[in-house]
This record gives C-alpha cells, sequence and structure tokens, in this order.
C-alpha cells in the first residue's frame, strides 16, 4: 500500500500556518464592510455569511490539507467531512462544493487521487451537498479539500463572537485526534476510532444547536481546543474556564502523547495560547493534549445538546481569556 502521508511535511489541520502568524499576515485586509457581510473576517470566524436575495444567508468556506491517512479514500472522506463542517459551525445546511487536488501526478499514481475524489463525494453525496467539479494542479505535495457553499437563516447564524457569560460549553468530539494522527505517519498503525472521529459529519450537532437556540459556536480543528476557545472567548468578549477532567479522548491519544507523537502545529498552538491562558491546574502534556491539533474535529458550543458533554463555562474575567481548571 502507498504511505500517501510519507508525501507530506505535515498531515492534516497542523499543517495550517499557525494562528498568530496568520492574524498578523491578514491584519488589516478587510472587505468592503457592506452591511450584507453578515461575518468576514473581523473574529476569525470559521466561514464568510452574506445576505442574499429572499432573506437567505450564504455561508461560503474552503479548507483542504496534505494526507493525513495513508488510505486515500479514508483521507478523501476526512477531508470532505472537515470542509463542509465550517458550514454545519455557523448552523447553514452544505448546498454545492468544488474539489481542490494538488497532485504529483509523475510520482503517485492518478488511480488514487480518484480515490480521493471518490471518497470526497461519498462524504458529500451522504450531506446531501452536490458535488459540481472544481480544480486541479500538478504539486509537489498531494493536497486535497472543498470549496463550499451553502445556506442558513441570517437571524439564527451560529457565530464565534456570541458568547455569554453564563453560558456552559460543550464539545461534540472527543479530542486526541492529532496526536493518533502523527502516530500513524510515524508508524502506519491505524486507528479506526479516529478515522471515524474525523468522517463523523458535524451535521447532527449543528442542527441540534439550533434546535435548542444556541447562537455561539465554533468548530474545533488545526488550532486544538485551547485556540479555538480562545477565538470565541476573545471574540465574544468573555472568558472561557475549561475544566480538564471534563474533556472526553479517543482511545489511545494519551499513549501517543506519552510516546512523543505530538506534531509541531500542537506545539505552536500552545505557544501562541499560552500568554492569555492559565496553565497553571494542569501540567505540560494536558495543556499538549488540550492545544492538540484536530483534524475534522467537533464542535464547540456555547449551550448544551442531547449527547454532548459539557466541558467548562463562559464568565466574565479581565485577566484570561482561557482558564483550565
Amino acid at each position: 500500500m502507498t504511505r500517501l502521508t510519507q508525501y507530506a511535511h505535515g498531515g492534516g489541520c497542523a499543517c495550517k500556518i499557525p494562528p498568530g502568524e496568520l492574524e498578523q499576515i491578514v491584519a488589516g485586509l478587510h472587505g468592503s464592510g457592506d452591511a450584507e457581510l453578515l461575518v468576514g473576517v473581523d473574529t476569525g470566524d470559521d466561514a464568510a455569511a452574506v445576505r442574499i436575495a429572499g432573506g437567505v444567508a450564504l455561508i461560503a468556506t474552503t479548507d483542504f490539507f496534505t494526507p493525513v491517512v495513508d488510505n486515500p479514500y479514508d483521507w478523501g472522506r476526512i477531508a470532505a467531512a472537515n470542509a463542509l463542517s465550517d458550514v454545519y459551525a455557523m448552523g447553514g445546511r452544505p448546498v454545492v462544493a468544488l474539489n481542490l487536488l494538488c497532485w504529483p501526478r509523475d510520482v503517485l499514481p492518478m488511480e488514487l487521487a480518484r480515490e480521493v475524489l471518490r471518497g470526497g463525494l461519498d462524504v458529500a453525496s451522504k450531506a446531501g451537498c452536490h458535488v459540481a467539479g472544481g480544480h486541479s494542479v500538478d504539486d509537489p505535495e498531494p493536497k486535497y479539500g472543498m470549496a463550499v457553499s451553502g445556506l442558513a437563516d441570517p437571524e439564527r447564524l451560529l457565530r464565534n463572537d456570541a458568547g455569554v457569560a453564563g453560558m456552559p460549553l460543550s464539545l461534540t468530539k472527543p479530542l486526541g485526534i492529532g496526536v493518533l494522527n502523527s502516530r500513524h505517519k510515524a508508524t502506519s498503525d491505524v486507528f479506526p476510532q479516529a478515522v471515524e472521529a474525523m468522517t463523523t459529519l458535524n451535521r447532527d450537532a449543528s442542527e441540534a444547536a439550533l434546535a435548542a437556540g444556541i447562537r455561539a459556536a465554533t468548530d474545533v480543528t488545526g488550532f486544538g481546543l485551547l485556540g479555538h476557545a480562545y477565538k470565541l472567548a476573545r471574540a465574544s468578549g468573555v472568558t472561557a474556564v475549561i475544566d480538564s477532567s471534563a474533556v472526553p479522548y479517543l482511545e489511545g491519544a494519551r499513549e501517543a502523547l506519552r510516546d512523543g507523537y505530538v506534531s509541531g502545529g500542537t506545539r505552536r498552538n500552545l505557544d501562541w495560547v499560552r500568554p492569555h491562558t492559565d496553565l497553571s491546574s494542569v501540567d505540560e502534556d494536558e495543556a499538549l493534549l488540550l492545544a492538540d491539533a484536530q483534524t475534522s474535529g467537533g464542535l464547540l458550543l456555547a449551550g448544551e445538546i442531547p449527547g454532548a458533554p459539557v466541558i467548562g463555562e463562559l464568565v466574565r474575567s479581565a485577566e484570561y481569556a482561557v482558564v483550565v481548571r
């Protein structure tokens, strides 16, 4: 079997440009500021949202990354679920997606590329989202993802700046995807529990959040739980208090951490949030797990839905954006 992960310098959302560097790059690069633009780049939310005719919000997003697993079909499924997640994280319904494919055509068989695309198509079809072509380039490093457009009620968008003190924090998928993927890349060991988590759509969680009247949410991906909690807390002007003992993890995650399978992206996440986070109640290993770079992770909700553990709350505090207990 071709080990796709060996053709990439990193894997999945751990390949993201570090959040601190990214914020410096896009600082001041704002759009028109028109009232029709409901969500832009100001708060670093999951996608853009624009009000269009008929009282509808158009949600637009894109996401792509290097191989996170060796199986091409699974990589396609994971990348598609991850791209669709940004629409779900804002309370939307994905409608149409375009493939984004970079492929070393003289190095890897095109049959593998077809399997990647097949995986993406199957997940999009499960989501009820059309896939209509896309774009491809010859690239030394394989990458795959999607540009996705969806629709939502503009009055019921889930946003990362709508958190209010007193709200509980819920997490809809366990953490540990990053360390398990790092172990897979290094050893070829397969972790079905990680693949299952990454290919699970956030559709049901999004629909449950809307039904519960939740207004504040984000998905947990490459910046880790701490990074995305920090962005939500900062945008909302509150502090996210996280109960470390309540955070769920995938089987094998702690063992992978113990054995040193921590990505550079995870360490950069922790460095970024450390000045804004009180980590005095946990050790460095626990902090690394909380900052673990997730690929196609769950939703972090300011509210409660059935089946999602409550891992903390939003409070008023002027000292830290995130407090870990």
